[in-house]
């Protein structure tokens, strides 16, 4: 608004009685200054911290040079609060200067006016002509046409005399009137330049009356009596030939009618369907996201940035965040420098109670990506800072997640209304503050340990950035050959690192053996693990190894890619739901064997090679790369270094790289200020690139139930939803969602008619929010037409390559 030194504020009724500047008592619209000493100020921030109505401007307070501030009250809400803080020493002297009287100003204007401009009277000057007369000349209407004189005149002698009326035939001609009508004369036309028009505007009146009988209002009632036939009238009646004639006239038309019901949905609502027809068809149905539920947590998420959010497959209203330091871009890469001054957990929160978490997942350093198992969700596993590979075993907390309730007495949270993050911080705060003498172990959630992390000299060496479990049908071999996987459960992880490396992770099923009875043994065994811990991995712990490492670089120059994102083309898998889930504790391997605490190829011998498997997979580097690689290659000293194609359209590290439910081929890269659409198998490049916009996108998820809307998280809180069956060139809709960056989107559908959008920003708050039925319901056709739009930018991408071609030979 053009004035930096003026910060709006919002008073609180507690913060004008600790400050004595109550509206229409202390402070008027005609007495609206207060002076407010600094120190008073910063005690109060002290005293009430984040809920003083000066956290806002904490740091303005803090710089402020003088020893009063200035507080304005703002009656009539200029800059939108009750109140406003002068930040500047001169812009309070202005408006704390006494106005001069209206005689002085005037009376110093007057004299300034008299020394500056003295009166000069007018000098009479001769006219001189610049050539207006003629313009004027010109423009005047001169009488072309001579005009037509009339003289009337009458005999003197019938001055004054008496007037007498008679009657006349009017159709005579002589002294009767004869109508003279315009008509157009069509030797010449003159054409009409301007005419004078008075027209006047009046109300149309019309009186109307209407009557109604009015009655008096009495109580009646009506009672029917069923009409009984006997039995001989029955009988007589059905065996009529007046009922056996009707019958068979109807009998066709009344199995037609049943064949059409058992083919026809008798429940399809036509209206609904012609409203989808309209929408599609240029219609402005409304588009938004509405705000559903709001989570953040003042211990573990403060001054932290949320960096993965998953939700719970199985079990509603069940959402995970992971979190992590907000450090720089040199921090990030020597992430060795940084100082680990909070316990770094995985929050689970639920819908029921939006304040406390309901489970916390102990990890051993900041975990940047996370992923439950797509056949036990008990099983997560995790890749964290600095480069190692971490699981948890969640199964003996499944009941508390699916049973979850509201943990504080006294505080009842509806899952209909949003509770606002700065309303959510308030609660959190006071509630702590009213807790303290209550024993903390009552309140807290269970911390989990993690079960079993990957040995660190075998590990990345940079931070884990994506992580993936490969699907249940297949699984891989030392030599990079995918075989079937008969026991149908995912036990294989792929992880990426911008330390130019790509590990796939395997974790062999084995059966633990019995433990001795012997005491001894049994203190032994406690000591290594604790009791709450599932030794669910413990063969795995500290000494797991990778399967298998590829090194991303070019045959050619060598030049070593940094990934971050990885996306390969059979992770379409789907979590079990409908059927019991099996645990990987509960595994036992086929083949009789030891057991054994080292990572060993799986011991299955008599498994079926799966040619048909495509280990080809699309990776994003932290330098806007796109590259298309492939894991099946020749091994030469437990490393390989495969034939990469890369693409270079982002101009800054890929943030998103993420197929599409819909069609497997269909790849969403989004990096820097643009994002791709990638088609699998077209090497000419995206088949739509955005154009470069104002911000940096941080973020992109398809849509789960729309095949052509995906959303876009930007660094300025807004999120661009994009439809293309509707605009290709530009966001269909955006909506603000928070003041800081979007870190992480993740959809969810509850059911066919509930859809979520979980959405992260890096001041650490996670925000639920509902996606209107316009954005989760798809129109009709729109699978087919979505196709249909990617099928036509292939060929007209192929036409520009030829066309580029054919110039080229031309030159």
């Amino acid at each position: 608004i053009g004035h930096p030194e003026i910060f709006p504020l919002v008073f609180t009724t507690k913060t004008q009685e600790i400050f004595k500047c109550r509206v229409d008592e202390d402070v008027t619209e005609e007495n609206c200054f207060k002076l407010i000493k600094k120190e008073d100020i910063i005690q109060d921030l002290k005293t009430r911290a984040a809920i003083s109505d000066f956290h806002p401007v904490k740091n303005v307070v803090l710089e402020y040079p003088g020893e009063e501030l200035l507080v304005v009250f703002d009656a009539k809400f200029q800059y939108g609060q009750n109140f406003y803080l002068v930040s500047s020493e001169k812009a309070k002297e202005d408006l704390l200067k006494i106005p001069e009287t209206a005689e002085e100003k005037e009376e110093e204007n007057r004299e300034g006016t008299l020394e500056v401009h003295p009166y000069k009277p007018p000098v009479h000057k001769p006219w001189v002509s610049l050539g207006s007369e003629k313009e004027v000349e010109e423009a005047a209407v001169k009488d072309t046409v001579a005009k037509i004189k009339y003289m009337i005149s009458r005999v003197r002698r019938k001055f004054g005399a008496p007037i007498t009326f008679t009657d006349k035939n009017a159709s005579h001609v002589k002294d009767s009137y004869v109508e003279c009508t315009s008509y157009q004369d069509k030797n010449f036309s003159i054409k009409m330049l301007e005419k004078d028009v008075g027209v006047q505007m009046v109300p149309k009146l019309r009186e109307a009356s209407t009557q109604t009988k009015w009655t008096y209002p009495k109580n009646t009632a009506t009672q029917y009596f069923p009409r009984l036939l006997s039995n001989e009238e029955k009988e007589e009646s059905l065996s009529s030939e007046k009922l056996k004639d009707f019958l068979t006239s109807v009998r066709l038309r009344m199995e037609m009618a049943l064949q059409q019901n058992e083919i026809m949905d008798a429940f399809f609502d036509d209206w609904k369907a012609l409203a989808e027809d309209e929408s599609s068809s240029g219609g402005k149905p409304d588009v938004y996201l509405q705000a559903y539920q709001s989570f953040t947590d003042l211990h573990y998420l403060k001054d932290r940035t949320i960096s993965c959010v998953c939700w719970h497959p199985t079990i509603y209203g069940i959402i995970a965040v992971s979190a992590r330091k907000r450090l720089s871009y040199e921090e990030q890469v020597n992430f060795s420098d940084k100082s680990l001054l909070q316990q770094s957990v995985i929050l689970f929160w639920s819908f029921l109670d939006p304040i406390h978490p309901q489970l916390n997942l102990e990890c051993p350093e900041d975990i940047y990506c996370f992923q439950f198992s797509p056949s036990d969700p008990n099983i997560i596993a995790g890749g964290c800072i600095n480069g190692q590979v971490v699981l948890w075993d969640i199964s003996q907390h499944e009941e508390k997640l699916q049973n979850a309730e509201p943990v504080a007495d006294g505080i009842k949270m509806t899952a209909v209304n949003m509770v606002n993050a700065s309303v959510l911080n308030i609660l959190q705060y006071n509630y702590i503050s009213g807790m303290k003498t209550s024993k903390q172990s009552s309140t807290e959630p269970p911390l989990v340990r993690y079960c079993a992390v990957s040995s660190i000299q075998n590990s990345h060496k940079k931070p884990v950035t994506d992580i993936h479990w490969l699907p249940d049908y297949f699984e891989d071999n030392r030599m990079g050959a995918t075989s079937e996987n008969r026991a149908e459960i995912c036990a294989q992880l792929v992880t990426c690192s911008p330390d130019c490396s790509v590990l796939f992770w395997d974790i062999p099923a084995t059966k633990l053996p019995e433990p001795p009875s012997s005491e001894k043994v049994e203190e032994e065994e406690i000591f290594d693990m604790p009791r709450d811990v599932p030794d669910t991995f413990k063969h795995l712990d500290v000494c797991w190894k990778p399967l298998i490492k590829i090194n991303l670089c070019e045959s050619d120059t060598n030049t070593e890619y940094g990934p971050v994102r990885i996306i390969l083309r059979e992770l379409h898998y789907h979590y079990k739901t409908s059927e019991k889930v099996r645990s990987l504790n509960t595994l036992e391997v086929l083949a009789k064997a030891s057991p054994h605490t080292e990572m060993s190829t799986p011991s299955s011998k008599n498994l079926k090679v799966l040619e048909n498997i495509s280990t080809d997979f699309f990776v994003g580097t932290e330098d806007g790369e796109i590259v298309y690689s492939d894991w099946k290659m020749e091994i030469d000293s437990g490393s390989a270094k495969p034939h990469t194609q890369k693409y270079t359209i982002h101009t800054e590290t890929i943030n998103t790289l993420q197929r599409s439910p819909f069609f497997k081929d269909i790849i969403l890269s989004v990096g820097g200020r643009n994002f791709a659409i990638w088609k699998e198998g077209v090497r000419n490049g995206p088949i739509l690139q955005s154009s470069c916009s104002a911000g940096r996108n941080t973020v992109g998820r398809w849509s789960l139930t729309r095949p052509g809307v995906f959303f876009i998280g930007r660094d300025d809180g807004n999120i661009d939803i994009w439809d293309l069956l509707k605009k290709s060139h530009e966001p269909s809709h955006f909506q603000n969602i928070s003041k800081s960056t979007i870190t992480f989107i993740s959809p969810w559908t509850a059911s066919s008619k509930q859809h979520f959008l979980a959405i992260s920003d890096d001041l650490g708050v996670l925000h639920v929010l509902e996606i209107c039925q316009t954005l989760s319901h798809p129109l009709r056709n729109e699978h087919a037409n979505v196709l249909d739009y990617f099928e036509r930018e292939v060929k007209y991408l192929k036409y520009c390559e030829q066309e580029f071609q054919e110039y080229q030979q031309f030159q």
